[in-house]
Protein backbone atom coordinates (compact mmCIF):
# COMPACT_ATOMS: atom_id res chain seq x y z
CA UNK A 1 0.00 0.00 0.00
CA UNK A 2 1.40 3.60 -0.78
CA UNK A 3 1.21 5.11 2.15
CA UNK A 4 -0.15 8.45 3.48
CA UNK A 5 1.96 11.50 2.85
CA UNK A 6 1.39 12.55 5.78
CA UNK A 7 0.14 11.09 9.31
CA UNK A 8 -3.52 12.47 8.52
CA UNK A 9 -3.79 12.93 5.48
CA UNK A 10 -5.40 16.03 6.10
CA UNK A 11 -4.96 17.70 2.35
CA UNK A 12 -7.41 16.62 0.13
CA UNK A 13 -5.66 14.42 -2.49
CA UNK A 14 -6.31 14.61 -6.85
CA UNK A 15 -5.08 13.89 -9.92
CA UNK A 16 -4.42 16.62 -12.30
CA UNK A 17 -4.80 14.70 -15.77
CA UNK A 18 -7.30 16.12 -17.85
CA UNK A 19 -9.98 13.70 -19.00
CA UNK A 20 -13.72 14.48 -21.12
CA UNK A 21 -16.24 16.35 -19.05
CA UNK A 22 -17.74 13.88 -16.42
CA UNK A 23 -20.64 14.36 -13.47
CA UNK A 24 -18.30 15.52 -10.15
CA UNK A 25 -19.94 14.83 -6.94
CA UNK A 26 -19.34 14.10 -3.59
CA UNK A 27 -20.01 11.46 -1.29
CA UNK A 28 -19.19 8.90 1.41
CA UNK A 29 -16.97 5.94 1.25
CA UNK A 30 -18.78 3.05 2.68
CA UNK A 31 -16.37 0.17 1.61
CA UNK A 32 -12.62 -0.23 0.82
CA UNK A 33 -10.79 -3.45 -0.48
CA UNK A 34 -7.70 -2.90 -2.67
CA UNK A 35 -7.95 -0.54 -5.96
CA UNK A 36 -11.65 -0.20 -5.45
CA UNK A 37 -14.11 1.12 -3.03
CA UNK A 38 -17.47 2.31 -2.81
CA UNK A 39 -19.31 5.38 -2.29
CA UNK A 40 -22.62 6.37 -1.22
CA UNK A 41 -23.88 9.52 -2.84
CA UNK A 42 -27.16 11.20 -2.24
CA UNK A 43 -29.75 11.22 -4.88
CA UNK A 44 -26.94 8.90 -7.01
CA UNK A 45 -26.70 5.96 -4.62
CA UNK A 46 -24.03 3.48 -3.81
CA UNK A 47 -21.42 3.52 -6.55
CA UNK A 48 -18.38 1.44 -6.94
CA UNK A 49 -15.40 3.48 -7.91
CA UNK A 50 -11.68 3.39 -8.82
CA UNK A 51 -8.66 4.84 -7.33
CA UNK A 52 -6.97 7.22 -9.87
CA UNK A 53 -3.66 7.86 -8.67
CA UNK A 54 -1.19 5.60 -7.14
CA UNK A 55 -0.94 7.99 -4.23
CA UNK A 56 -4.41 7.87 -3.52
CA UNK A 57 -5.61 6.39 -0.02
CA UNK A 58 -8.95 6.42 0.79
CA UNK A 59 -10.94 4.91 3.94
CA UNK A 60 -14.12 4.12 5.10
CA UNK A 61 -15.41 7.31 6.46
CA UNK A 62 -13.81 9.66 3.59
CA UNK A 63 -15.52 12.50 1.70
CA UNK A 64 -14.28 11.33 -1.75
CA UNK A 65 -15.14 13.27 -4.52
CA UNK A 66 -16.06 10.84 -7.47
CA UNK A 67 -16.41 11.51 -11.28
CA UNK A 68 -18.45 9.44 -13.01
CA UNK A 69 -20.78 9.40 -16.39
CA UNK A 70 -22.63 5.68 -16.16
CA UNK A 71 -19.81 3.89 -16.91
CA UNK A 72 -16.28 5.54 -15.73
CA UNK A 73 -16.39 6.02 -12.33
CA UNK A 74 -13.38 7.12 -10.35
CA UNK A 75 -12.58 8.52 -6.76
CA UNK A 76 -10.36 11.62 -7.80
CA UNK A 77 -9.95 13.20 -4.19
CA UNK A 78 -10.73 12.60 -0.54
CA UNK A 79 -11.99 16.36 1.39
CA UNK A 80 -9.83 16.73 4.86
CA UNK A 81 -10.11 14.34 7.33
CA UNK A 82 -10.43 15.30 10.67
CA UNK A 83 -9.09 11.91 12.25
CA UNK A 84 -6.64 9.14 10.37
CA UNK A 85 -7.24 5.10 12.29
CA UNK A 86 -4.28 3.51 10.03
CA UNK A 87 -1.82 0.94 11.64
CA UNK A 88 2.12 0.91 10.64
CA UNK A 89 5.50 -0.25 11.03
CA UNK A 90 8.88 1.29 9.72
CA UNK A 91 8.12 -0.41 5.89
CA UNK A 92 4.70 -0.12 5.60
CA UNK A 93 0.71 1.56 6.46
CA UNK A 94 -2.66 -0.10 6.14
CA UNK A 95 -5.18 2.54 6.64
CA UNK A 96 -8.31 1.20 9.12
CA UNK A 97 -10.91 4.45 8.91
CA UNK A 98 -11.34 8.20 8.24
CA UNK A 99 -12.88 10.75 9.88
CA UNK A 100 -14.17 8.72 13.21
CA UNK A 101 -15.07 9.90 16.26
CA UNK A 102 -14.33 6.88 18.91
CA UNK A 103 -12.86 3.85 18.49
CA UNK A 104 -14.97 0.69 19.60
CA UNK A 105 -12.87 -2.16 20.59
CA UNK A 106 -14.81 -6.08 20.97
CA UNK A 107 -13.36 -8.91 23.61
CA UNK A 108 -15.02 -11.94 24.12
CA UNK A 109 -14.10 -14.51 26.75
CA UNK A 110 -14.37 -17.34 24.04
CA UNK A 111 -11.23 -16.02 22.27
CA UNK A 112 -7.84 -15.60 23.99
CA UNK A 113 -7.65 -11.60 24.34
CA UNK A 114 -3.75 -9.98 23.34
CA UNK A 115 -3.81 -6.75 26.13
CA UNK A 116 -1.21 -5.50 24.78
CA UNK A 117 -2.81 -5.44 20.99
CA UNK A 118 -5.61 -4.04 23.50
CA UNK A 119 -3.64 -1.08 24.61
CA UNK A 120 -2.14 -0.58 21.42
CA UNK A 121 -5.71 0.61 20.23
CA UNK A 122 -6.17 3.13 23.01
CA UNK A 123 -2.75 4.60 21.80
CA UNK A 124 -4.27 5.12 18.77
CA UNK A 125 -7.26 6.54 20.30
CA UNK A 126 -5.71 8.84 22.44
CA UNK A 127 -3.69 9.94 19.73
CA UNK A 128 -5.89 10.83 17.45
CA UNK A 129 -8.35 12.53 19.90
CA UNK A 130 -10.73 9.87 20.08
CA UNK A 131 -13.31 8.49 22.51
CA UNK A 132 -12.34 5.05 23.57
CA UNK A 133 -14.76 2.19 24.06
CA UNK A 134 -14.61 -1.32 25.50
CA UNK A 135 -17.04 -3.45 24.68
CA UNK A 136 -17.19 -7.29 26.49
CA UNK A 137 -19.40 -9.54 24.20
CA UNK A 138 -20.73 -12.61 24.05
CA UNK A 139 -21.95 -12.49 28.11
CA UNK A 140 -24.16 -14.93 27.75
CA UNK A 141 -21.34 -17.42 28.30
CA UNK A 142 -20.60 -18.88 31.63
CA UNK A 143 -18.25 -17.59 33.31
CA UNK A 144 -18.21 -13.88 31.45
CA UNK A 145 -18.73 -12.19 35.08
CA UNK A 146 -15.48 -13.29 35.75
CA UNK A 147 -14.01 -12.22 32.38
CA UNK A 148 -15.52 -8.73 32.65
CA UNK A 149 -13.71 -8.31 35.89
CA UNK A 150 -10.54 -8.41 34.33
CA UNK A 151 -11.24 -5.55 32.41
CA UNK A 152 -11.36 -3.17 35.83
CA UNK A 153 -8.37 -1.56 35.47
CA UNK A 154 -9.52 0.13 31.47
CA UNK A 155 -12.35 1.76 33.85
CA UNK A 156 -10.09 2.98 36.37
CA UNK A 157 -8.41 5.09 33.84
CA UNK A 158 -11.56 6.37 32.60
CA UNK A 159 -12.26 3.87 29.82
CA UNK A 160 -16.11 2.76 29.71
CA UNK A 161 -16.26 -0.75 29.54
CA UNK A 162 -19.60 -1.73 28.37
CA UNK A 163 -20.99 -5.41 28.83
CA UNK A 164 -23.37 -6.59 25.76
CA UNK A 165 -24.45 -10.42 24.04
CA UNK A 166 -24.56 -9.66 20.46
CA UNK A 167 -26.67 -12.51 19.63
CA UNK A 168 -29.36 -11.69 22.62
CA UNK A 169 -28.76 -7.87 24.30
CA UNK A 170 -26.89 -5.51 22.14
CA UNK A 171 -28.53 -2.53 23.23
CA UNK A 172 -26.27 -1.52 26.07
CA UNK A 173 -23.95 -0.33 23.31
CA UNK A 174 -26.54 1.53 21.20
CA UNK A 175 -26.50 5.05 23.47
CA UNK A 176 -22.87 4.98 23.02
CA UNK A 177 -22.97 4.78 19.38
CA UNK A 178 -25.64 6.97 18.54
CA UNK A 179 -24.80 10.38 16.83
CA UNK A 180 -20.94 8.73 16.82
CA UNK A 181 -18.99 7.74 13.95
CA UNK A 182 -17.27 4.63 15.42
CA UNK A 183 -14.88 2.21 14.02
CA UNK A 184 -15.43 -1.30 15.59
CA UNK A 185 -11.56 -3.11 16.02
CA UNK A 186 -11.13 -6.44 17.38
CA UNK A 187 -9.38 -9.52 16.93
CA UNK A 188 -11.17 -12.33 14.56
CA UNK A 189 -13.79 -14.51 16.39
CA UNK A 190 -15.03 -11.69 18.70
CA UNK A 191 -18.75 -11.19 17.25
CA UNK A 192 -17.58 -7.73 15.28
CA UNK A 193 -19.80 -8.66 12.41
CA UNK A 194 -22.68 -10.10 14.44
CA UNK A 195 -23.06 -7.08 16.52
CA UNK A 196 -22.71 -4.30 13.60
CA UNK A 197 -25.96 -6.75 12.55
CA UNK A 198 -27.93 -6.44 15.37
CA UNK A 199 -27.31 -2.83 15.97
CA UNK A 200 -27.19 -0.96 11.98
CA UNK A 201 -30.63 -1.76 10.45
CA UNK A 202 -29.92 -3.20 6.95
CA UNK A 203 -25.95 -4.20 7.78
CA UNK A 204 -26.61 -7.62 6.63
CA UNK A 205 -28.16 -6.74 3.10
CA UNK A 206 -26.03 -4.02 2.85
CA UNK A 207 -22.24 -6.55 3.06
CA UNK A 208 -24.13 -8.67 0.64
CA UNK A 209 -24.52 -5.96 -2.15
CA UNK A 210 -21.38 -3.98 -0.92
CA UNK A 211 -19.53 -7.25 -2.11
CA UNK A 212 -21.17 -7.93 -4.87
CA UNK A 213 -19.91 -4.44 -6.15
CA UNK A 214 -16.23 -5.37 -4.99
CA UNK A 215 -16.80 -8.53 -6.93
CA UNK A 216 -15.66 -10.63 -4.21
CA UNK A 217 -19.21 -12.26 -3.43
CA UNK A 218 -18.92 -12.60 0.38
CA UNK A 219 -18.14 -10.45 2.48
CA UNK A 220 -14.26 -11.18 3.58
CA UNK A 221 -11.85 -10.40 6.30
CA UNK A 222 -9.89 -8.13 3.59
CA UNK A 223 -12.87 -5.67 3.18
CA UNK A 224 -13.76 -2.46 5.70
CA UNK A 225 -17.61 -1.95 5.38
CA UNK A 226 -19.00 1.67 6.84
CA UNK A 227 -22.81 1.27 8.25
CA UNK A 228 -25.41 3.93 9.11
CA UNK A 229 -27.09 3.92 12.36
CA UNK A 230 -30.46 4.79 12.23
CA UNK A 231 -33.43 5.69 9.29
CA UNK A 232 -31.62 7.29 6.61
CA UNK A 233 -33.10 10.91 6.08
CA UNK A 234 -33.54 11.18 9.84
CA UNK A 235 -31.27 13.32 11.41
CA UNK A 236 -27.49 12.27 11.55
CA UNK A 237 -27.50 8.92 14.03
CA UNK A 238 -23.93 8.15 12.96
CA UNK A 239 -22.02 5.24 11.54
CA UNK A 240 -20.35 2.54 11.94
CA UNK A 241 -16.83 0.84 10.53
CA UNK A 242 -16.62 -2.40 10.80
CA UNK A 243 -12.80 -3.54 10.15
CA UNK A 244 -11.17 -6.83 9.68
CA UNK A 245 -10.04 -8.66 12.35
CA UNK A 246 -6.23 -7.86 13.64
CA UNK A 247 -3.40 -9.59 15.13
CA UNK A 248 -1.13 -6.28 14.65
CA UNK A 249 -1.27 -2.93 15.14
CA UNK A 250 2.14 -0.71 15.00
CA UNK A 251 2.07 2.94 15.62
CA UNK A 252 5.43 3.62 13.78
CA UNK A 253 3.82 7.16 12.41
CA UNK A 254 4.18 8.70 15.90
CA UNK A 255 6.31 10.42 17.25
CA UNK A 256 7.55 10.14 21.39
CA UNK A 257 6.02 12.66 21.99
CA UNK A 258 2.46 11.73 20.91
CA UNK A 259 3.25 8.30 22.02
CA UNK A 260 3.68 9.78 25.54
CA UNK A 261 0.30 12.20 25.59
CA UNK A 262 -1.96 8.86 24.67
CA UNK A 263 -1.04 7.43 27.91
CA UNK A 264 -3.29 8.99 30.29
CA UNK A 265 -2.45 7.68 33.58
CA UNK A 266 1.41 9.26 32.55
CA UNK A 267 0.62 12.60 30.95
CA UNK A 268 1.25 14.35 34.57
CA UNK A 269 4.86 12.53 35.01
CA UNK A 270 6.39 13.44 32.08
CA UNK A 271 7.33 16.64 32.23
CA UNK A 272 9.32 15.42 36.14
CA UNK A 273 11.71 13.51 34.46
CA UNK A 274 15.04 14.52 35.06
CA UNK A 275 16.24 14.37 31.27
CA UNK A 276 13.81 16.28 28.39
CA UNK A 277 14.50 13.29 26.03
CA UNK A 278 14.07 10.59 28.89
CA UNK A 279 13.07 7.10 27.54
CA UNK A 280 11.90 6.09 30.43
CA UNK A 281 13.76 2.78 30.52
CA UNK A 282 17.71 3.30 32.53
CA UNK A 283 17.50 6.60 32.90
CA UNK A 284 18.04 8.11 36.58
CA UNK A 285 15.65 10.63 38.07
CA UNK A 286 13.19 8.63 36.06
CA UNK A 287 9.34 9.99 37.33
CA UNK A 288 7.80 7.36 35.14
CA UNK A 289 10.50 4.49 37.11
CA UNK A 290 9.66 5.43 40.27
CA UNK A 291 5.53 5.57 39.44
CA UNK A 292 6.13 2.30 38.67
CA UNK A 293 8.28 1.57 41.49
CA UNK A 294 5.73 2.79 43.77
CA UNK A 295 3.02 0.74 41.96
CA UNK A 296 0.99 3.46 40.91
CA UNK A 297 1.23 2.48 37.14
CA UNK A 298 0.57 -0.80 35.47
CA UNK A 299 4.03 -2.23 34.47
CA UNK A 300 2.25 -3.78 30.99
CA UNK A 301 1.67 -0.21 30.15
CA UNK A 302 4.88 1.26 30.54
CA UNK A 303 6.20 -1.66 29.05
CA UNK A 304 3.98 -0.54 26.18
CA UNK A 305 5.41 2.72 26.10
CA UNK A 306 8.91 1.61 25.87
CA UNK A 307 7.84 -0.49 23.20
CA UNK A 308 6.03 2.00 21.17
CA UNK A 309 8.86 4.91 21.63
CA UNK A 310 11.43 2.40 20.40
CA UNK A 311 9.24 1.33 17.67
CA UNK A 312 8.67 4.93 16.73
CA UNK A 313 12.31 4.84 16.47
CA UNK A 314 13.42 2.42 14.23
CA UNK A 315 10.68 3.63 11.79
CA UNK A 316 12.36 7.47 11.77
CA UNK A 317 15.73 5.84 10.98
CA UNK A 318 14.13 4.17 8.04
CA UNK A 319 12.39 6.82 6.69
CA UNK A 320 15.90 8.92 6.90
CA UNK A 321 17.66 6.23 4.83
CA UNK A 322 15.13 6.16 2.14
Amino acid sequence: MNAPATRRSATPNADARPHDPLHRETGLVVATHRRHCVVEIDGVGALECQHRGRRLTIACGDSAIVEHDGQYRAVVGVGPRTSLLYRSDAWREKIVAANVTQVVALVAPDVPVDEHLLNRWIVAAEAERCRFVLVVNKMDLADSARFLERFAPYRALGYPVVAVSALHDPLPLAPWLTGQHSVLIGQSGMGKSTLVNALAPGAAAAIGSISTALRSGRHTTSATTLHRLGARGGGDHGWIVDSPGMTLFGLAHYGPAEIERAFVELRALFGSCRFRDCRHDREPGCAVRAALTDGRVAAQRVALLRTLIDESQVAARALRRR
